[in-house]
Parts: C-alpha cells; structure tokens; sequence
C-alpha cells in the first residue's frame, strides 16, 4: 500500500496577506509564531534557520519566493538522522479572502520514505501544522 506523500492545511487567517506573509517570511514572524527564534535569508537559494527551547533546530532553503503569494522551502525529515540527506518541500500560498487571507501549507516528499520512518514523520507533522498554523493566527492577533 502507497503512503500519502502530503500533508495539505488551508486555514482562514483574518489578516491581510501583506502581515500574513511579513509573518511567514521575516526573522521576527518566524521566531515568533514557530520557533523561538529564526533568521531567513528570503531568495530562491537562500538559507533559514529556526530553533527552539531545548536545543532543536531547522536549517531549510528558501525554494521560492514570489512575494505576497507564494512562499517556499525545503527542510529535514523529521525523525531522520541529522546526516540523512532526504527534505520534504513545504509551500505556503497566500489568497486574499475578503479582508483576510485563505492560506493554505502543503509539505510533500513523504512517500521517499520506508514504512518505518514514515509514520512518524508523516503523523509527527501532521499534528505539528496543525499546532503551528493555530499559533501563527494567535501571533497576527496579538499583533
């Protein structure tokens, strides 16, 4: 049996895309809604680096960059080893809605893995989006 190779969320933010993605695609949007601090170099090529609490971080390649729609990156498979050379590719896409924004993540690459590191990854992330497009709405909010 094939695995699902993606995981798809579409949320309505009730913000405008212009803060939606000042918040996706800025050091200080991205350490504040998903990690505990970022930097993000924000071109095709470019490097981000997320971490948090406890030691973990994220290094991922800015992928695409096409500015206020669609935002892009490449990062590690979670539950991989560090050293493992395998990404899964995360787009965020940006809508207006009427005064907010329909935003919708996919992350795709899963089905390169073996059944073993498939369900914690693919499940690990899963519940992870959810989490993290709840905290980036809490953050706009706030704002």
């Amino acid at each position: 049996m094939a695995f699902p190779d993606r995981i798809e969320r579409t949320v309505e933010i009730a913000h405008p895309p212009a803060r939606v993605w000042a918040a996706l695609t800025t050091a200080e949007g991205l350490g504040t809604w998903f990690g505990n601090e970022a930097t993000i170099d924000l071109r095709p090529g470019g490097s981000a680096r997320m971490s948090w609490e406890g030691g973990f971080t994220a290094e991922m390649r800015v992928e695409r960059v096409e500015e206020p729609t669609v935002f892009a990156y490449t990062w590690h498979i979670f539950g991989l080893p560090e050293d493992d050379p395998r990404r899964t590719y995360v787009e965020f896409t940006l809508e207006p809605a009427g005064p907010g924004t329909r935003l919708t993540v996919v992350e795709s690459g899963f089905a390169q893995l073996p059944e073993d590191a498939f369900r914690k990854a693919y499940d690990g992330n899963t519940e992870g989006w959810a989490k993290e497009l709840g905290e980036l709405a809490a953050y706009l909010d706030a704002a």
